[in-house]
């Protein structure tokens, strides 16, 4: 499974806007996604179950792909 990851690279997923006024599963995606504050910025591996929550979540998100390293 390792390899796999590995080789559907990474995501950089930031919050832009404020959850404040989305629905509440909306804003248990973002923590389940890691997002905490404004500008604060994630690096996940760009599986089909992160891109759907990122999908969802477009509207609050700014996502590119991650360079280098990461977590």
């Amino acid at each position: 499974m390792g390899t796999a990851k590995t080789s559907q690279g990474k995501l950089a997923i930031t919050l832009v806007r404020s959850p404040i006024g989305t629905p509440r599963t909306h804003r248990i995606l973002l923590l389940g996604l890691g997002l905490r504050r404004i500008r604060h910025t994630v690096i996940r591996p760009a599986t089909p179950q992160v891109k759907g929550l990122v999908r969802k979540l477009s509207y609050l998100l700014t996502v590119r792909k991650a360079e280098g390293g990461g977590e």
